[in-house]
């Protein structure tokens, strides 16, 4: 018997079909597990699409609690993460929303670097932030459909339902997003004639 605990990812679906069954019945505890099992994912999203920890945070707080008012509406055998996700994408919008009435524009919250790294791991890290860089400079509809696809391995057709969109939406946003990104970070790599 091992004592390195089993990976959380991804629950057998009995496990996670029992969790809703229970948290829909009233049990906290089991509303709590799943809660549990997205929250990390949920805010890495939603901070890509934010870029501030505080908003993610919020936002991430706010889907769930929206969430779990909302289980009851939830159709067992369908898939809990990209229902989650879309909550998570409506605040989004309806922050955004608020954002443009209000016309206040909250300032990126990056994090700060050491400058103690060794030269290989500020290379890398140097690449990284272009790459993030360049993926906060996507339109939004592109970072959100990209975000979900590579970062939370979601299908297109659940792209697509968390994004409203058709799944034919939801795979050009993605491939548009990916030329984009070559266009920024190796133009040199994209075939020729795509270069816009």
């Amino acid at each position: 018997m091992s004592l390195v605990p089993e990976p959380l990812d991804p629950p057998s679906s009995e496990d996670e079909a029992e969790w809703i069954r229970a948290a829909q019945a009233g049990d906290r505890a089991a509303f709590a597990r799943l809660v549990e099992r997205y929250w990390d994912r949920l805010y890495r999203w939603l901070y890509q699409l934010t870029r501030d920890r505080h908003a993610a945070e919020d936002l991430t707080q706010e889907t769930f609690l929206k969430a779990l008012a909302a289980l009851s509406s939830f159709r067992p055998g369908s898939n809990f993460r990209a229902w989650v996700y879309k909550i998570g994408h409506n605040n989004f919008v309806n922050q955004k929303r608020a954002e443009r009435r209000t016309k206040v524009s909250l300032p990126d919250d990056l994090p700060g670097q050491d400058g103690a790294e060794a030269e290989g791991q500020a290379e890398n890290r140097e690449a990284l932030d272009a790459v993030n860089r360049a993926v906060a400079e996507l339109p939004p509809d592109f970072r959100a459909a990209l975000m979900l696809r590579v970062n939370e391995e979601l299908s297109f057709r659940d792209v697509a339902r968390i994004l409203k969109t058709t799944e034919e939406t939801a795979r050009w946003r993605v491939f548009k997003a990916r030329q984009k990104l070559l266009q920024t970070l190796s133009p040199e790599l994209l075939p020729p004639g795509a270069a816009e």
